[in-house]
């Protein structure tokens, strides 16, 4: 799987996590090739090809619980039928459940308990953390934050996530802290770490462990979509499960 991304993190053994690239699908440029975003335009038969070579591959006896992601703070239980929530994080305490996020810039946070018995997906983008999409998430844990871990996927990098002055106000209004995420960019804008923002948030919760934030989606084109960088692109998934 050294073409995916394994967290490097001290979960317990039987939770199990991965954040796919942008190898290894069958989708056609601009969405080549493991498009898994029914939402972007690539064919639907593709979208639905790559979505079963990531379930054969990983080895998943049930279909991720694919999210409307609308940059906001509502969580969702995984296992659930009928219409797509409409949702930026998904948990679940069944062994078996698949919680999926979808990104191409966005961060993507994956959560457990310390015991194993509970996992989360989080998208996170600027607007989503700003809403406390993170806070939601955590406060969905019925153990404690000091027992939570969480693993930061891969996302845009602060030398390529540029923002507006308003932005870096509302951030640093809601958290006087987050000043340190920011560096001035060209023509008035910032330049943004968004795992910095992420870090903070993940703090003030009180959880124990942060990992990942090491990559950049944007400056990075064989390895990850991106949507600042492309525009039309295709999605990459970020998953966490309990096993059976």
């Amino acid at each position: 799987m050294n073409d995916w991304i394994v967290p490097d993190w001290p979960a317990p053994k039987v939770v199990r996590a991965v954040s796919t690239t942008r190898m290894g699908g069958f989708s056609a440029a601009p969405y080549e090739s493991l498009n898994l975003g029914d939402h972007v335009g690539d064919e639907p038969a593709r979208v639905h090809r790559n979505r079963a070579y990531l379930m054969q591959r990983l080895g998943l006896v049930s279909e991720p619980l694919w999210l409307q992601q609308v940059h906001g703070c509502e969580v969702v239980m995984c296992g659930q039928t009928g219409p797509t929530p409409r949702a930026d994080a998904v948990t679940t305490t069944a062994p078996g459940e698949i919680c999926a996020v979808l990104t191409a810039d966005c961060l993507p946070v994956l959560l457990c308990d310390r015991s194993g018995k509970q996992v989360a997906a989080v998208h996170a983008g600027w607007r989503g953390l700003l809403a406390g999409i993170i806070e939601s998430a955590v406060a969905s844990f019925s153990d404690s934050p000091d027992r939570i871990l969480a693993w930061l996927g891969p996302a845009i990098g602060p030398g390529a996530f540029e923002v507006g002055s308003d932005v870096r106000e509302a951030f640093v209004q809601s958290n006087p802290r987050d000043a340190q995420a920011f560096f001035p960019g060209r023509n008035s804008r910032w330049m943004a770490d968004i795992y910095q923002l992420a870090a903070n948030r993940l703090a003030r919760c009180g959880v124990s462990f942060v990992g990942g934030g090491e990559y950049c989606t944007h400056s990075d084109p064989e390895r990850f979509f991106s949507y600042r960088r492309d525009g039309r692109t295709g999605r990459m998934a970020s998953l966490i499960w309990i096993d059976n």
